[in-house]
């Protein structure tokens, strides 16, 4: 997607353009306060515990009591927040915040808003206890760190979804999709607003870091690689009393939690998420693999919190044995030229006649190099057995060694004695994978693992003979992967029926 003229261009347009976009809260969070702000039976803390049910509610609070304050301090919760304003404001500013259903709101801003409630759930397990009297900095810090980029995919959606796809899947340099998008950096523009903003000051200090002064979290994440030997960490540690004193700081805790909650969106053992995972068991002084599982339970946690959703919560790449979210997206490219020249070779082969395979298996071998070659990361060629009751595996590719085999008795699966009953597909995802999900074998969803997946079953005359399981990864399937997959499928087929005259 190109970038569209209309979009601001410097750092002064976009805090004009920003500053009082209009940013939707759940209807139903935003009618409870309405009506606790009426009751006067209510104590401030009770209002309050009631608006940061609604991340971008208690943006506005806190936005609203710091505006034009000049050189006075700055609210840092959404308790202190409101009793600066007074309920009669309070009840007139949120009048001015648009109410919408979870459905309407745009979907870019409800991810990147859960995100902030998993970086804040990560900041409360692993920091507040240990710094007890000052958790409310930690969670209104680890909250609203991200709420300039809340304001920036709410006025403008697209923005996220264009970033992602050029620099997740397709792997371009961020700073030179930003600049060609915004105009100006990320980082910048996130601080300029959050200065604009008065937000709280370790925000401002988050973003500071983050943008220009590097070098204390350069030296931290040098030493923080040498993880396995905390004595020799220490001691590093120990040389640089200033670089000891800058890491020890509560202010970066905040930053810890964003940078595990959104390198952890993109995978759990990317190189992003890996540095932070280092750098956040340094400042905790634990190893790797005690961190790892403190910030695997608080993205549960999280999860749990958050409850059903059709976001992608972190916590569900727990789940998968392989990268999840956009590596798997990064992953199912389309098939070069090679790749294509390769199954159009495959093809060819299965389409001779007379049959050039003097076996089965090296039938279901050219079946599964087209399989691989028209884009499936992973695919399982399967036979129906002598007495039709068990399908037994015959080729894989991009599966662990043990899923060659794979057997499954026919009796066990719903799905796959349906599909046995003629030829036939079945395309899964997110929109039925919840109705099948449960009645796919066990061993192919461990395998198979994600939302996005292909079984088409394979026969002569109507007579089933094969089943084809078949994905990119977990990621989506384009319409141009299906079209090329249902041609293969359809090659092999016809392998099977040439296979099965020979000798006539």
């Amino acid at each position: 997607m190109t970038t569209t003229p209309l979009l601001p261009r410097t750092i002064p347009a976009w805090i004009k353009a920003l500053d009082d976009a209009p940013l939707p809260a759940f209807a139903a969070v935003h009618g409870k306060v309405r009506l606790a702000l009426r009751d006067s039976s209510n104590s401030m803390r009770q209002i309050a515990e009631l608006i940061q049910t609604s991340p971008v509610l208690a943006l506005r609070f806190i936005q609203e009591a710091n505006r034009g304050i000049g050189d006075g301090q700055p609210a840092e919760s959404l308790e202190v927040a409101l009793s600066r304003i007074g309920l009669q404001r309070a009840e007139a500013l949120l009048a001015r915040i648009p109410s919408m259903e979870a459905r309407d709101i745009p979907l870019p801003l409800r991810q990147l808003v859960l995100i902030s409630r998993h970086a804040s759930q990560q900041a409360s397990g692993l920091f507040a206890a240990r710094l007890a009297r000052l958790w409310q900095d930690i969670h209104w810090g680890s909250l609203l760190f991200l709420s300039p980029a809340w304001a920036l995919v709410g006025a403008y959606p697209h923005l996220l979804e264009t970033w992602e796809q050029r620099v997740l899947v397709k792997g371009e340099p961020a700073s030179r999709i930003e600049r060609e998008l915004l105009g100006v950096p990320l980082l910048e523009l996130c601080l300029k607003l959050a200065e604009h903003w008065r937000l709280p000051d370790w925000i401002i200090q988050g973003y500071r870091l983050l943008n220009g002064d590097r070098r204390m979290l350069i030296k931290a994440l040098h030493i923080a690689r040498d993880n396995e030997h905390p004595l020799h960490q220490q001691q590093m540690l120990d040389a640089d009393p200033e670089l000891r004193r800058w890491l020890t700081l509560p202010s970066n805790t905040i930053v810890l939690a964003n940078g595990l909650a959104l390198s952890s969106h993109h995978s759990w053992s990317g190189v992003h998420s890996l540095r932070w995972q280092r750098l956040a068991g340094l400042y905790l002084q634990v190893t790797l693999g005690e961190l790892q599982q403190m910030v695997h339970q608080q993205a549960v946690i999280s999860a749990r919190e958050i409850g059903p959703t059709d976001l992608w919560h972190p916590a569900q790449g727990l789940l998968w044995p392989f990268d999840t979210s956009f590596q798997r997206l990064r992953d199912a490219a389309e098939p070069n030229e090679a790749d294509l020249a390769e199954w159009r070779t495959q093809c060819r082969r299965l389409l001779t006649e007379p049959t050039p395979f003097s076996n089965i298996l090296q039938l279901t071998a050219s079946a599964s190099q087209a399989l691989s070659s028209a884009g499936m990361q992973r695919s399982m060629v399967m036979l129906l057995d002598r007495k039709q009751n068990r399908l037994v595996a015959q080729q894989c590719d991009g599966l662990p060694s043990d899923a060659a085999r794979l057997s499954l008795p026919v009796e066990q699966s719903q799905i796959v004695r349906r599909l046995l009953e003629k030829p036939a597909q079945l395309r899964l995802q997110p929109a039925n994978m919840a109705q099948f999900s449960a009645l796919l074998p066990g061993a192919l969803k461990a395998l198979f693992a994600g939302e996005h997946l292909l079984l088409r079953s394979l026969g002569v005359e109507g007579r089933v003979l094969m089943l084809v399981v078949a994905d990119q990864n977990g990621a989506p399937i384009s319409d141009a992967a299906l079209q090329t997959f249902a041609k293969t499928t359809q090659c092999i087929e016809r392998a099977l029926s040439v296979f099965s005259r020979r000798g006539v």
